[in-house]
């Protein structure tokens, strides 16, 4: 997992709503656009940003580009930040 890329995707409050938006459904990057109200192109840079960080992954159905949540990118995410997690005496945890 690229944590770097992970984070700079996610730090954008716009690819964070397109993120919850996929949570419950797949949408297309047109069905996206338009819940946004922003422009193909807008929507097709932050799309390629959550895909390079495994965020979400590309269904081509005929002439259809779906995107779904890639849950097990946040599974990653969350497994490292607990790792860092220090215990009550203030020591880091071991891995």
């Amino acid at each position: 997992m690229a944590l770097n890329q992970t984070f700079k995707a996610i730090a954008d409050p716009v690819r964070r709503q397109i993120l919850e938006g996929l949570r419950t459904q797949r949408q297309s990057a047109g069905e996206i656009a338009a819940e946004f109200q922003l422009s193909q192109a807008t929507v097709s840079y932050h799309l390629k940003l959550l895909k390079q960080a495994g965020l979400v992954s590309v269904t081509k159905e005929k002439n259809f580009v779906y995107y779904e949540l890639n849950a097990s990118v946040f599974e990653e995410m969350l497994a490292w930040l607990y790792s860092m997690r220090q215990d009550e005496r203030g020591n880091q945890r071991e891995k």
